[in-house]
């Protein structure tokens, strides 16, 4: 396969995944979103880390000495700060402010409001749109294109092509990185920053890049920790792993230095707003004061109720919503077996038991409104690596490819009714699947998506991205089933080796 058709097959992924991201924008009144959103509009609009002013669109707060702050780690709201800034005067021009008025009168839009609420203010729709271009910015497109980056890294277990799209499709589309890939919360950013900076120190240690990446594998890691803290657990193993295959350890140093800055960044934020270094934004939260303040910030230990809660229950299970991931246990078996690639197996290991002891440690482990458990989403590409592993093995037999394609259907149905069914994702149902998104589709109740903007409302507000969808596998279908190109076969990331930096 030439060059120019392998880039075609990752603009492919890219652009269908984006499609699918984007398309259902970020929910309204979601106190998670909006708390980092608020500190964003505080930061641009008023030059201040206090979120007075939008407190009330949220409860996620934390208050010290008179004044409300976002009880969030700062790193998605500093993304999302110079993109705002840049499309500010353009969403307050005359010609957008027109368009704003007409989306307040928009029936589609307005049929999937609370009756209760204030309805379509046109300061609503001003602060939806500004979250959902930050959104599409900061996280869509990352997100979009660390199906690209899982792609190619599969390419070290079997070039072929066909089992790694569908890998990588079935992770970006039929698991929990599928419903957080709009939203601004810190999970499939901080995904995409890990995955991110394993993949470059893997192909360090390969010598197919030089030594010199290694300062972004440190900007990237440093960055991932004032995200979400609890990554630090991640950030631990790639980082002895980088130490252990950089071929020029002269750059461990350089590696070290770039990921101060955001330290220092989230230090400097700390201490302006709560007269100290470390980050306290829970302390001082106003809800959820108990849970807070239970064991070690929510960490009581390990118990059977969350571990099970996370992984087999039926509220938030990881392997309930998306079975399709209990080929990873196997996976990680087969990936041993081969004999090959041992250090990376034990980065991504470390990553699915390191998350799965900590937040099942958690007295909040549920998460709050959510799609399977949010907060095991930074790992998920990890896991996902295994997951292909297997799927990689067990497709060469025909009974293989039927069973994960029944795991693969399900999990996208399930995934996609949470994420599609309703205006907010489940609560605390015990069985939202069945209790709550499944009656809430069959009512029509679709969440806000952009065929609305085209006044198509229920279930012909998807038909848009049914088609868009449909058109851009089929053609992603046609590349991978045409007969090969004469000539020797070329592999993705397969090149000669640098030279060993000197």
């Amino acid at each position: 396969m030439s060059r120019l058709k392998r880039y075609q097959i990752e603009l492919l992924i890219f652009v269908l995944l984006l499609a699918c991201y984007s398309y259902v924008p970020p929910r309204w009144a979601d106190w998670n979103q909006n708390s980092r959103m608020n500190l964003v509009l505080a930061i641009v609009d008023d030059g201040t880390f206090a979120i007075d002013r939008y407190r009330e669109n949220t409860g996620d707060y934390a208050l010290f000495e008179g004044h409300y702050y976002s009880d969030k780690a700062p790193g998605a709201s500093f993304l999302a700060v110079p993109v705002y800034a840049v499309v500010r005067p353009l969403l307050q021009s005359a010609p957008v402010g027109a368009l704003l008025d007409r989306l307040a009168r928009s029936a589609a839009f307005g049929d999937t409001l609370n009756e209760t609420g204030t309805g379509l203010q046109r300061e609503k729709i001003y602060y939806a749109i500004a979250l959902t271009i930050v959104t599409f910015a900061t996280v869509a497109i990352p997100a979009a294109l660390l199906g690209v980056l899982l792609y190619r890294f599969l390419a070290a277990f079997d070039p072929r092509r066909g089992w790694r799209v569908a890998a990588t499709l079935i992770y970006g589309l039929a698991t929990p990185a599928f419903p957080y890939a709009n939203l601004l919360y810190g999970h499939q950013t901080v995904a995409v920053m890990l995955f991110a900076a394993f993949a470059l120190s893997f192909w360090i240690g390969q010598r197919r890049i030089r030594p010199a990446w290694a300062t972004l594998v440190g900007l990237l890691l440093g960055y991932v920790l004032i995200t979400e803290y609890p990554a630090a657990l991640i950030i631990a193993a790639i980082g002895l792993y980088l130490i252990a295959v950089i071929p020029d350890r002269r750059w461990i140093a350089g590696t070290i230095a770039a990921g101060i800055p955001p330290l220092l960044l989230m230090m400097a934020y700390n201490w302006s707003i709560f007269r100290t270094v470390l980050p306290v934004g829970y302390k001082y939260s106003e809800l959820w004061v108990e849970e807070h303040q239970s064991g070690f910030m929510s960490l009581a230990g390990p118990n059977v109720d969350a571990l099970w809660g996370i992984t087999f229950g039926a509220m938030r299970g990881l392997f309930y919503v998306a079975p399709i991931l209990l080929l990873a246990l196997p996976g990680f078996i087969f990936w041993w077996r081969s004999g090959r690639l041992r250090a990376e197996l034990f980065v991504c290991l470390w990553a699915m038991a390191s998350f799965l002891l900590f937040n099942g440690s958690s007295v909040m482990w549920w998460g709050g409104f959510g799609v399977g458990p949010r907060y095991l989403v930074p790992m998920l590409p990890f896991m996902a690596v295994a997951m292909a592993v297997c799927i990689q093995r067990v497709a060469a037999s025909r009974g293989g490819r039927i069973l994960v394609a029944i795991l693969a259907f399900w999990s996208w149905l399930v995934i996609w009714a949470q994420s599609l069914g309703g205006q907010s994702f489940p609560q605390f149902q015990p069985d939202p699947l069945f209790s709550y998104s499944l009656p809430e589709l069959a009512a029509g109740n679709i969440a806000r998506n952009l065929g609305m903007a085209f006044n198509l409302d229920g279930w012909a507000s998807l038909v848009p991205l049914a088609l868009v969808a449909t058109l851009l596998g089929g053609m992603l279908l046609r590349i991978l089933v045409a007969p090969a190109d004469p000539g020797p076969a070329a592999t993705d990331m397969v090149r000669p080796p640098h030279p060993k930096t000197p």
